[in-house]
C-alpha cells in the first residue's frame, strides 16, 4: 500500500503559522500586481473560488478582501525539509514529488506502525506536532490512486481505497480528475462519451494510442487499474527553466533579448551548481492573447554555458515571427547529462568564442559572485 502525503495550502498555511494575525483571513501568496499569479491560496480564500495559478486580477475580483503575502521560498524549503525527513522515519521508500507532497510505500510496515490507515494517522499527528501544519493523506494500492485519494477529504483529511474497491472507484472517477487531462483533452474525451475513467475501457488501447499517443496507453492502463509505477527515492532532474511575466506586454525583440540574457544566466548557474549539462534549449513565449508557443533547439554538444544558452534562445526568438506583443517569456534547458562529457571543439572559432571557453568564464564569474555577492560582476551587452 502506498500513501500520498499532501500538505494543506502549504505556502499560505506557513504564512498563517508564522503570523497569527493572518489566521482566519483570505491569504494569497504572490505579488499583488496586475500580471502576477497566485502561488497559493488559504482555504478561506478558496471558498470564493480562488486557486493557485490563477491570475491576480481575477483573484481580486472574486475575493476583494484578500491579503497578499510575498512568497518566502527559503522559509517554505526549510519547513519542507523537516517534513520530508520525518517521513523517512516511517519507511525507507519515500519519493519527494515537490516541496509539499510525497509518496510513502508502507508495504510490510504493519508490525512497526500498524495498518496503512493507522500509519497515515500517525504521520499526520507527527507532522502537526513538528510543524504546526496539517496534511491530507491518500491510501491506495498505487501511486495514481493514492494521489487521487489525498484530495478526497481535504483539508486535514484521510481517505483509503482498498484493493478490492479499485474497480468500483475507477468506474465512477470523473475523467477530469486524472492527472494530464486538461481542457482540450477533456473536450476530446467528452466527444467519445468518456465522462468517467471507467468509460475508457469501452475503447481499445490501439484506438486510444492513435488518438492520444503515449498518454492514450497510460489512460488505458489506469482505467484497468494496472498502474505499476513504483515509489522511487530519487527522481532525476529532467529540466531546468525560468520565466517572467511582464507588467506590460513587450513587443521589442531587443528588449526581449535582454530578458533572455538574464534568464539564460540563471539557468546556466543552476546547471553548473547541480553539475549538469543540457542537450536542448527551449524558448517559451505567451502573447497578449494568451497563446503559448515553445521552440526548441538541440545543441551539437551538451552545455552548461550561460552564453551558449542565451545565443541559442535568442536565435529561436529572432527566427520567430512576433505577431503580438508578449506577456511572458522563458528559457529552459533539457536533455540533461551529469558529470563531465566530451565537448566538441569548433575548428574555426577564435579564442574565447567556443562553448568550453564560455564555460570557463561562467565558472570564474560564479566564484566571484559567491565571494563578493550578486551583481559584483556582469557581462557586457
Amino acid at each position: 500500500m502506498i500513501l500520498h502525503i499532501d500538505m494543506d495550502a502549504f505556502f499560505a498555511s506557513v504564512e498563517q503559522l508564522d503570523n497569527p494575525e493572518l489566521k482566519g483571513k483570505c491569504v494569497l501568496v504572490g505579488k499583488d500586481s496586475g500580471r502576477g499569479v497566485v502561488a497559493a491560496a488559504s482555504y478561506e480564500a478558496r471558498k470564493f473560488g480562488v486557486h493557485s495559478a490563477m491570475p491576480v486580477f481575477q483573484a481580486k475580483k472574486l475575493c476583494p478582501q484578500a491579503v497578499f503575502v510575498t512568497p518566502r521560498k527559503g522559509r517554505y524549503a526549510e519547513v519542507s525539509r523537516r517534513i520530508m525527513s520525518l517521513l523517512f522515519e516511517f519507511s525507507p521508500l519515500v519519493e519527494v514529488v515537490s516541496i509539499d507532497e510525497a509518496y510513502v510505500d508502507v508495504s510490510g510496515c504493519d508490525r512497526l506502525f500498524g495498518s496503512p490507515g493507522q500509519t497515515a494517522e500517525l504521520i499526520k499527528t507527527r507532522v502537526f506536532e513538528s510543524t504546526g501544519l496539517t496534511c491530507s493523506v491518500g491510501i491506495a494500492p498505487s501511486k495514481f490512486l493514492a494521489k487521487i485519494a489525498s484530495d478526497m477529504n481535504k483539508p486535514d483529511g484521510q481517505y483509503a481505497i482498498a484493493p478490492e474497491d479499485v474497480p468500483a472507484f475507477i468506474s465512477r472517477l470523473p475523467i477530469g480528475k486524472v492527472p494530464g487531462v486538461g481542457r482540450e483533452t477533456r473536450r476530446i474525451l467528452s466527444g467519445l462519451s468518456i465522462e468517467f475513467l471507467g468509460d475508457v475501457l469501452k475503447y481499445s488501447e490501439s484506438l486510444l494510442v492513435d488518438r492520444f499517443g503515449k498518454f492514450g496507453r497510460r489512460l488505458f492502463s489506469l482505467a484497468g487499474g494496472t498502474d505499476l509505477s513504483k515509489v522511487t527515492t530519487h527522481t532525476p532532474v529532467k529540466s531546468i527553466s525560468t520565466e517572467r511575466t511582464f507588467a506590460r506586454d513587450v513587443g521589442d525583440k531587443r528588449l526581449l533579448a535582454e530578458y533572455l540574457k538574464r534568464q539564460a544566466e540563471e539557468v546556466g548557474r543552476q546547471l553548473r551548481r547541480k553539475k549538469f549539462r543540457a542537450r536542448t534549449v527551449t524558448l517559451k513565449m505567451k502573447d497578449s492573447g494568451f497563446r503559448q508557443v515553445t521552440r526548441s533547439i538541440t545543441l551539437s554538444s551538451p552545455t552548461q554555458s550561460s552564453e551558449t544558452i542565451y545565443r541559442s534562445a535568442a536565435g529561436l526568438l529572432d527566427a520567430h515571427r512576433l505577431e503580438k506583443s508578449l506577456r511572458l517569456i522563458g528559457v529552459g534547458a533539457a536533455g540533461l547529462v551529469s558529470g563531465q562529457v566530451p565537448v566538441q571543439q569548433d575548428l574555426f572559432d577564435g579564442p574565447g568564442q567556443t562553448n568550453a571557453s564560455w564555460e570557463k568564464i561562467d565558472r570564474t564569474m560564479d566564484k566571484i559572485t559567491t565571494r563578493y555577492g550578486a551583481g559584483s560582476i556582469r557581462k557586457g551587452k
